[in-house]
């Protein structure tokens, strides 16, 4: 049997992992960790942005079809459920769905070949009735209802319809009412086969296990010859400016909530320059928006904000966005002294110490970051669909240099690539 193997060795870290690229096309990772829970995944490089196309590479799919395929899937030919399935092995399984990709997983601390083996098996055979997608469309209904009523969801996503025209990353994972109500047996079976190819997966693995052994379950449960053809995608032409400066909304908030979205349009086409800028962002962010920045102190101590601020970067191969998100009686003076504070650093420069004590934290977070199974077969799993080695991250971030960063606030902070995302009390 023709098995290619790789392992990545890391001397800092005293790691490694090694990678099957298992004759079906599906890519197997193994991560071998001496602790008491073991955690699998398995994933398709398809999310809630990647529903453009049918089958044919034509028709549009409803929004929403990968998110209700993730629901379905755990409903076998026989009746049963697979969440009772893991329940009866002793493991805890879970999914989910996000803008870029559909992840299906479990964790145990027994029967772990039992579980592994469920895991390829209901997510490689879907069923689908008439009548169990019309109670899906019920039960989904609902979920999309109570996002409608989440005030922070709604500001999300408020924000990311300003920023965006015509990307699908405005739209809602969960798709609508209307949408939802188009999705059929037939829909779902076409879109798992076209986005559910093996080639287009990953199966990652992390715990007390052998690699040998997770590589044979994977022999008894997929096929040995990988399924032809492409998955297709479609690129989006965006705007390089924010769609609206502006989106405001009422909702069952005690003070208003904000979220600042800074569309990112500097996105590299190599995944190796798209990790450095990954990490360079997560440098600037740590010193810009710390509460032990003079940042956050400046706009807790006079009162504009509540405690709780937080900023999170997204950088993916077609889209890149900042955002800024907290709670405050004047949002939109919140946003000009962020601002002001920008164009300060800009124009003044920044502190190598306060860089190099930044740099210094995100370092220690990726270290630390190898202390759980879950976590390390997450983050390894998002590097494998961004194209890029897990344990090269450590001389990425090393390697980033204090122009990186300045490069970052010369370009990214632009006014007209940004949105205000406000829900205010209701009247």
């Amino acid at each position: 049997m023709n098995r290619k193997k790789i392992t990545y060795q890391s001397d800092l870290l005293g790691e490694e992992y090694t990678v099957f690229h298992h004759e079906s096309g599906l890519p197997i990772y193994v991560f071998p960790k001496q602790m008491s829970t073991s955690y699998a995944l398995l994933a398709t490089n398809f999310g809630a942005v990647d529903h453009a196309l049918d089958a044919a590479g034509q028709l549009k799919l409803p929004d929403g079809v990968a998110h209700f395929l993730e629901h379905k899937l755990f409903f076998n030919e026989d009746g049963t459920d697979s969440f009772e399935r893991f329940s009866a092995l002793g493991a805890d399984a879970n999914a989910y769905t996000s803008h870029t990709r559909t992840v299906y997983l479990f964790s145990c601390t027994d029967h772990f070949a039992e579980a592994l083996a469920e895991l390829i098996d209901f997510v490689t055979h879907p069923y689908f009735t008439e009548e169990s997608v019309a109670k899906e469309q019920g039960i989904i209904e609902e979920e999309i209802r109570m996002c409608l009523d989440n005030p922070y969801d709604r500001c999300y996503y408020n924000m990311l319809e300003g920023l965006y025209a015509n990307h699908p990353v405005k739209t809602d994972i969960c798709g609508s009412v209307a949408s939802i109500s188009a999705i059929t047996p037939k829909i779902l079976y076409d879109t798992h086969s076209t986005y559910y190819r093996l080639s287009n997966m990953a199966l990652v693995v992390c715990g007390d296990v052998n690699a040998e052994e997770v590589l044979e379950i994977a022999n008894a449960h997929l096929p040995q010859a990988a399924e032809q053809g492409k998955v297709p995608r479609r690129l989006v032409e965006e705007p390089a400016t924010a769609h609206r400066a502006t989106v405001t909304e009422e909702g069952h908030v005690a003070k208003p909530i904000f979220s600042i979205g800074v569309k990112d349009v500097h996105i590299p086409d190599d995944p190796e320059e798209r990790l450095k800028r990954d990490a360079a962002m997560a440098i600037l962010n740590e010193m810009l928006f710390s509460e032990a920045g003079e940042l956050y102190n400046k706009l807790y101590g006079s009162g504009m904000i509540s405690p709780e601020l937080s900023a999170d970067y997204v950088l993916t191969r077609d889209f890149g966005f900042l955002q800024i998100a907290g709670e405050s009686e004047e949002p939109e003076r919140v946003m000009d002294e962020i601002w002001q504070y920008f164009e300060k650093l800009h124009r003044e420069g920044f502190s190598t110490e306060d860089f190099e004590r930044c740099k210094r934290i995100e370092y220690a977070e990726y270290i630390k970051s190898f202390d759980s199974t879950e976590e390390i077969a997450n983050t390894l799993l998002s590097f494998v669909f961004e194209g890029v080695e897990l344990f090269s991250y450590a001389d990425v971030i090393l390697g980033i240099q204090p122009e990186d960063v300045a490069a970052l606030l010369s370009k990214l902070f632009d006014p007209a690539c940004r949105t205000l995302s406000v829900i205010y009390p209701d009247s």
